[in-house]
């Protein structure tokens, strides 16, 4: 459950998921599901046990990157920018970390190898289109919903039931 992922961040297939990256679209997660009004750091830590100080600086970082408002004052605290409908899983991830897959610090697109090797570029490009291909198909409102789209829940079942 949850709490298992608490302090850790997840993995799927190899790939690293920061603890900031996942914080932040747990976040905005909470966010999508209660539209109704802003939040405080403190309210959507405790909804998904993340500590609020990690949490203050990924959220700030969101508002910088355009996907968060926030307002002072006794009703203050932060809202989606934009509906969440508008706002992809990939968007987050980018925000937070940068480009969605690289290779020893490189774009895919950029790395080249000589000889034998030279079919590996092309195996990083295919990962960072199929990587591409789920995070920007699900948006906040997906998650919120618990509605993914199809094609996202068809390979997460087959990810658990090899």
């Amino acid at each position: 459950g949850p709490a298992a992922l608490r302090g850790r961040p997840p993995y799927a297939a190899g790939v690293q998921i920061s603890a900031r990256a996942d914080y932040g679209l747990r976040a905005l997660a909470e966010l999508a599901a209660r539209e109704d009004r802003s939040h405080t750091v403190t309210e959507l830590a405790a909804a998904q046990g993340m500590p609020a100080r990690f949490l203050q600086n990924i959220l700030l970082q969101l508002r910088r990157r355009g996907l968060l408002q926030s307002q002072r004052g006794v009703d203050g605290g932060y809202r989606l920018a934009r509906p969440a409908a508008e706002i992809t899983v990939a968007e987050v991830l980018r925000a937070l970390e940068g480009p969605l897959a690289g290779v020893r610090g490189a774009l895919p697109e950029h790395v080249e190898y000589a000889g034998t090797a030279e079919p590996i570029a092309d195996v990083w490009l295919a990962v960072r289109v199929c990587t591409r291909r789920v995070l920007e198909c699900v948006t906040l409102e997906d998650i919120a919903s618990g509605r993914l789209p199809a094609a996202v829940s068809a390979l997460a079942r087959d990810a658990r039931d090899p």
